[in-house]
């Protein structure tokens, strides 16, 4: 598991766990963005399926997320981070230009889901609410595979390369 001990101190006060949780749904939906991004990009139909379904995966995570930042009182962020829309206009570029290997899209991939497993440790790190704890920890641990499945299809396109 990623992150296994909190931090002891004060409990998060209710905006304090909105801030976190809206920090994990941009991330969120950066992947789910990204993910569809490279299922565009990329020719194998089965690397398609495996992006679909981690894009699935994100939204459900979004409306998980959606769903505790709104029973704490607080507003779901709109959009993603900055970063996330960069990424992804990144791996069209590398579409358009042809530059769109397997190999490429999945290390940029990987780049993604390193900002995500990043940004799940930070969080995990919070005193979050026991119900709030929970949710995190199962969604940073579905990260942590994703991440570890992109490493792995990457690590087998660059031997195919070799």
């Amino acid at each position: 598991m990623i992150g296994d001990s909190a931090i002891s101190g004060d409990a998060l006060s209710n905006d304090d766990v909105v801030d976190v949780l809206n920090d994990l749904l941009e991330i969120t939906r950066d992947g789910g963005h990204g993910f569809l991004a490279c299922a565009e990009e990329v020719e194998s139909s089965s690397l398609k399926q495996v992006f679909a379904g981690r894009a699935d995966s994100c939204r459900q995570g979004e409306q998980e997320l959606i769903a505790l930042i709104q029973q704490y009182g607080g507003t779901p962020a709109q959009g993603g981070t900055a970063a996330g829309a960069l990424h992804r206009g990144w791996v069209h570029v590398k579409g358009t230009v042809g530059a769109n290997s397997e190999l490429s899209i999945l290390e940029s991939c990987e780049r993604g889901e390193d900002a995500a497993v990043a940004q799940y440790r930070k969080a995990l790190k919070q005193n979050l609410p026991a119900d709030v704890r929970m949710v995190v920890q199962r969604q940073a641990d579905g990260a942590q595979r994703n991440h570890d499945q992109i490493r792995d299809l990457r690590n087998a396109a660059r031997e195919q390369r070799a």
